[in-house]
């Protein structure tokens, strides 16, 4: 495959920003390894922002000769305070419930599961050059700068924090570097950390990415956040400005179930949450329903996508493109209830295997519930 081709590959939906695609050109023509990862606290139920926009990238990496790992960040996770801040609870869920529901998430994405690589933080955290390359990073960092950037965990800047949480940034590009990985991978909301990652890299002495005698930087690509389907915390959004403000409260998020779709849920509660979904009519810029559309169902086009509508309402139409989709929404010629029940029945046909897969292996779902009643 050349050059090209494997850039196309890795720029392609959901990603939505590479930074940069002239430093990922560098490492191509070099022929330096291209490893990548990922990595994910462990928290609560998998939702489609984590699974499949992590997954659909995946696959794509890995049809680009691309060697990809998922992280999983227990210690992270720890400190974060996620699952009652228990290290025993975060690791159990890690090996088991994260790491088999990633699996299936990047098996209906396309992707091949045994070929990601899952690394458990401590098995690198419990060295200790690891934490040399800590405070190398930390060296080279202003506390500011270390302040600002805890946005990364979901906190908000000037929040209340315990001094743990400071090291947090340190320890996610020190991942980066640590495990030599030279595409770095996350979701929109994890950028400042991966600037800095670029930003540190040729002043690190503790495993810089060197190859052939050239200190390399990391490529950060992000993919984008699926919005969470419930009404934006203010309507009507008024400019781009205000929209990139409110994204990040907007996305989907475990701890609202109403505005998320997680990886095994039954089809009625699938259809149920989209029945309920902010959906205005004729808005297209600030509606989850067609930004789920417009990154999970079109993101290979041309693709047939077709909703069925009585007769007496058109009739059943196929989209092949998003364009095509978001032109009839915008001009009111498909009613948002079509479009809702439509992607609501997509969702169910593919995430069917997941469903599955999850009845005849019971055991890491029920350790979930039996945490959410205990914690």
């Amino acid at each position: 495959m050349d050059i090209e081709r494997k850039i196309e590959l890795i720029k392609k939906k959901p990603t939505e920003e590479l930074l940069t695609e002239e430093n990922l050109r560098h490492l191509l023509e070099v022929g330096a390894p291209l490893q990548h990862y990922i990595g994910f606290e462990i928290s609560g139920y998998i939702h489609l922002g984590t699974g499949l926009m992590a997954g659909a990238k995946i696959a794509d990496l890995q049809k680009a000769g691309v060697k990809t790992r998922i992280f999983l960040a227990d210690w992270h996770s720890w400190i974060n305070d996620k699952l009652g801040g228990d290290l025993e609870v975060i690791q159990k869920v890690a090996l088991t419930y994260f790491k088999e529901g990633m699996k299936q998430s990047i098996k209906v994405m396309g992707g091949d599961p045994d070929k990601v690589e899952f690394v458990l933080a401590s098995e690198i955290l419990d060295k200790g050059d690891y934490w040399q390359t800590v405070i190398d990073i930390s060296k080279n960092v202003t506390l500011a700068r270390m302040l600002r950037s805890i946005t990364i965990m979901g906190r908000q800047m000037g929040e209340a924090i315990d001094f743990a949480k400071l090291i947090y940034p340190a320890m996610q590009v020190a991942d980066i570097f640590y495990q030599g990985v030279t595409i770095a991978h996350a979701g929109m909301d994890q950028r400042k950390a991966h600037v800095i990652a670029i930003e540190v890299a040729q002043k690190l002495k503790y495993h810089p990415l060197e190859w052939k005698g050239e200190k390399l930087k990391p490529v950060a690509l992000h993919h984008h956040l699926l919005l969470g389907l419930q009404e934006p915390p203010v309507w009507p959004i008024e400019s781009e400005e205000q929209f990139k403000e409110l994204k990040t409260q907007m996305k989907m998020s475990k701890s609202k179930p109403y505005s998320a779709v997680f990886i095994h849920d039954s089809p009625e509660e699938i259809k149920q949450k989209l029945r309920k979904a902010f959906c205005p009519a004729r808005e297209v810029k600030y509606n989850p329903v067609l930004d789920w559309a417009e990154y999970i169902i079109f993101r290979e086009e041309p693709t047939e996508f077709t909703i069925h509508r009585p007769a007496k309402f058109g009739g059943d139409v196929t989209y092949t493109t998003f364009e095509e989709l978001k032109k009839d929404f915008a001009e009111g010629k498909l009613h948002p209830l079509d479009l809702k029940n439509a992607v609501a029945e997509y969702l169910i046909e593919l995430l069917k295997p997941v469903r599955e897969y999850f009845e005849k292996h019971p055991e890491p779902l029920e350790l979930m519930r039996e945490i959410k009643i205990t914690r």
